[in-house]
């Protein structure tokens, strides 16, 4: 009779944590349908594939458009070195009607239909503007080609960052509800202490309390992993709904010392090579107005050509009588503009000035890029060790909550212990998973400062004595 009393007490408890349990993920389960829409219809998208989907970004096709401006407007200035061709007609024809009367002469009379067709060549020999408009427009494209390719890398880096971003905080839920689970055993213990009558009141409302906690952060994660969702459709241009891999982990191993990182920085940096062709843009902008005082040769050839109809000042008109002539002018000419009041000379040391002045914001970039190169360099090896670290916290933690929760069983340590152990826990996996996502960060970061390509096989040889300790080591 007492044991039966005894399995019916247990019962009633366990049941209602059993029910409690179901409603606490119910709940949540309510929370996430209210905030996910269900989408049979998803693509899957993985990591690789965000170079090849970022063209379709609408900033990038209007930079493509100015390419295709600048290629046009290069054509135009190399046309500048061809004959032009021009055709001009006075009248298509022309009628002059007419009376001329005087008392001293004959009257005479007009009648007639004329035209005046003309052919003119104009052949630029030697135009000093020519060349430098030439090389002006030659460099706009290259910048034009360059800022496409430097907004493309960008893109894709953000694009990589709010990737990383999604996968991480999909772990983020991951973590919190492997902790909610944690606070609902952790509530079951206690209240069965309780009902046995070796627990507390106080401390059912400390797991209930913890429980609420985990409860709330959790439902924060799902709604910043929604976010970063909507932020990765909308960089991608992606319309449709989209599932991505899950899992966490590394991207690759960063195996190329500091110094190649900063001299192939320096090298294949496109905004680098921009300030360049400003200064030299600049450069023969000033020689354009300096050569603006130079003499331009060139050759023309003038046909004209006359055709007429009928009579012009005749006593009588015969309408029959027709005539046609033309001539045909080649020559060789001089345009000089000697002098202009120095507005020409004082344009070509403004030009200069400017051209000087590209030469500091070179170097000052050139400094920026270097501090920018050796951060992301450092912070990557730091984010190793943290890797490492974090992952060796994990497993010493876990072992720290199992043990603890043995002593709560046995009499011999507190409540309070197992849910300072479960945050520990909870946070040493949280501590992983954020040191993950940087050192993801900062290999995209080197990629994009560096032009240097990640690594699929680990170099690392900085611990030797333990091997079991180096990110090799860490899960793909």
């Amino acid at each position: 009779m007492l044991r039966k009393l005894i399995n019916t007490t247990l019962f009633i408890p366990l049941s209602f944590l059993v029910t409690f349990q179901q409603s606490i993920l119910s709940e949540n389960k309510n929370f996430i349908d209210e905030i996910i829409l269900e989408n049979e219809d998803k693509i899957f998208i993985d990591h690789q594939e965000i170079k090849n989907l970022i063209n379709d970004n609408d900033e990038l096709k209007s930079l493509k458009e100015l390419i295709l401006a600048s290629t046009f407007n290069l054509s135009s200035k190399i046309a500048k070195r061809y004959p032009s061709l021009d055709l001009q007609a006075n009248g298509l024809p022309k009628y002059v009607a007419g009376r001329n009367y005087n008392d001293n002469s004959i009257t005479t009379k007009t009648s007639q239909f004329s035209a005046n067709p003309s052919l003119n060549i104009k052949w630029d020999l030697i135009d000093p503007l020519r060349g430098p408009e030439i090389k002006i427009a030659r460099e706009n494209l290259k910048i034009a080609r360059n800022n496409y390719e430097i907004k493309r890398k960008d893109l894709i880096q953000e694009a990589s960052s709010r990737f990383h971003k999604y996968q991480k905080s999909t772990q983020d839920i991951v973590n919190k509800r492997f902790a909610l689970d944690l606070s609902i055993t952790t509530l079951e213990n206690a209240q069965a202490k309780l009902d046995s009558g070796i627990g507390t009141k106080f401390e059912i409302l400390e797991a209930d309390a913890q429980l609420s906690r985990d409860k709330q952060e959790l439902n924060e994660k799902i709604i910043e992993n929604q976010i970063n969702k909507i932020s990765v459709k909308e960089i991608l241009n992606i319309k449709e709904d989209f599932e991505i891999k899950k899992e966490q982990h590394i991207m690759g191993y960063w195996n190329h010392k500091l110094k190649k990182n900063i001299n192939s920085g320096l090298e294949k940096n496109l905004s680098l090579q921009n300030i360049s062709l400003q200064q030299s843009i600049k450069k023969n902008e000033a020689n354009s107005f300096l050569n603006s005082n130079k003499p331009k040769i060139y050759i023309s050839n003038s046909l004209s050509t006359t055709f007429d109809k009928g009579d012009s000042l005749a006593v009588e008109i015969d309408p029959s009588k027709y005539g046609s002539s033309y001539t045909n002018t080649i020559s060789l000419n001089l345009s000089w503009n000697i002098f202009n009041g120095g507005q020409n000379k004082n344009s070509y040391k403004s030009r200069e000035a400017g051209a000087r002045g590209e030469k500091y914001s070179y170097n000052n970039l050139k400094n920026i890029l270097k501090n920018n190169i050796t951060k992301a360099y450092l912070n990557l090896k730091l984010n190793k060790e943290k890797i490492l670290t974090t992952s060796k916290e994990i497993s010493s933690t876990k072992e720290s909550l199992r043990l603890s929760r043995l002593r709560y069983d046995v009499g011999i340590s507190t409540l309070k212990d197992v849910l300072v152990r479960q945050k520990e826990l909870s946070d040493a996996k949280s501590k992983n998973i954020n040191a993950i996502y940087n050192y993801n960060l900062n290999l995209d970061e080197l990629k994009r400062l560096t032009f240097l390509e990640i690594s699929n096989n680990c170099l690392d040889n900085d611990n030797k004595t333990k091997q079991t300790e180096s990110i090799c080591n860490i899960p793909r």
